[in-house]
């Protein structure tokens, strides 16, 4: 069975061949200030490229605007639901007025919407996509199962993605940047110590290594552990029930121990995902 993807997706809301030409009033079109409109804050893009926006600017002084961007109402104007990339090449091509869509949309819409609009572009990098999952799974409560299903991707590529996210701030970066991609990435996370998973990826970054070798160079690092170069390493049974509960709760998960007696430890990122991760775990019902 197909999955559903995302809510309606963006094309149920604009088609694709709407232009200034089709708008007319009376339905849901109209022309507005850039002034009344305000940025959505659950936007899961954190950066733009300056010379893409520049181009898509100059763009829009010589052919117009061929997409009215999504907007929704509120008490000082009106706000982002999608097309943001469009409303700030508005503003940088010095336009005044944006056509737009107005749609009726709740908070987790919007947050829908701006995720949905930015992974059908496919170039949203991927700690932002994971953060967006990560927001809408602990202010929607949903399992990882119902995201997979609502952006209409396997649980696995999920997991894989949320995973990113256990990472060093400063490993994250380098994704986000392009230094690294998503497949060193993961290579990384075999590795327990945030100072080797920092170090290992400034390397394959320096060297221009490929996502194999990175794999090769970590197996390495963890069979030297095995044989008394490194740290014990845990046994395969314990780092497969690490990976099961961190899939099963959607964030980083460790297990320790010493002699017949050790701890699990969770991280959660927020009160909102400290309830939402109680709830998974069935300590707290859900409304």
């Amino acid at each position: 069975m197909a999955r559903k993807a995302l809510g309606r997706g963006i094309k149920a809301l604009i088609p694709d061949e709407i232009g200034l030409a089709t708008m007319r009033p009376g339905v849901g079109f109209l022309e507005i200030s850039l002034n009344e409109v305000s940025r959505n804050p659950r936007q899961p893009r954190s950066s733009m490229s300056e010379r893409a926006l520049g181009e898509l600017a100059d763009s829009i002084r010589q052919r117009g605007v061929l997409q009215p961007i999504v907007v929704r109402q509120t008490e000082s104007g009106f706000e982002l639901v999608a097309g943001e990339r469009r409303f700030l090449a508005c503003k940088k091509a010095g336009l005044e007025k944006i056509p737009a869509v107005l749609k009726e949309a709740g908070e987790e819409d919007v947050m829908e919407l701006a995720l949905i609009e930015n992974l059908q572009r496919e170039d949203l990098n991927p700690i932002d996509e994971a953060r967006a999952y990560r927001t809408l799974m602990s202010e929607f409560f949903l399992t990882q199962e119902e995201l997979a299903s609502k952006v209409g991707k396997d649980r696995s590529s999920v997991a894989n993605c949320l995973r990113l996210l256990n990472l060093p701030d400063t490993v994250q970066d380098m994704i986000r940047s392009g230094a690294i991609s998503s497949g060193h990435a993961r290579a990384l996370l075999s590795l327990g110590q945030p100072s080797e998973q920092i170090a290992v990826a400034r390397r394959a970054a320096a060297k221009g290594m490929s996502v194999r070798e990175t794999e090769a160079f970590v197996n390495r690092l963890v069979r030297r552990r095995g044989k008394g170069g490194y740290a014990r390493s845990k046994p395969p049974e314990v780092l497969a029930l690490e990976e099961r509960l961190r899939n099963f709760l959607a964030t980083n998960v460790r297990i320790s121990w010493r002699g017949r007696k050790g701890k699990v430890e969770i991280d959660y990122y927020g009160p909102e995902e400290l309830e939402r991760i109680l709830e998974v775990m069935g300590v707290l019902a859900s409304e």
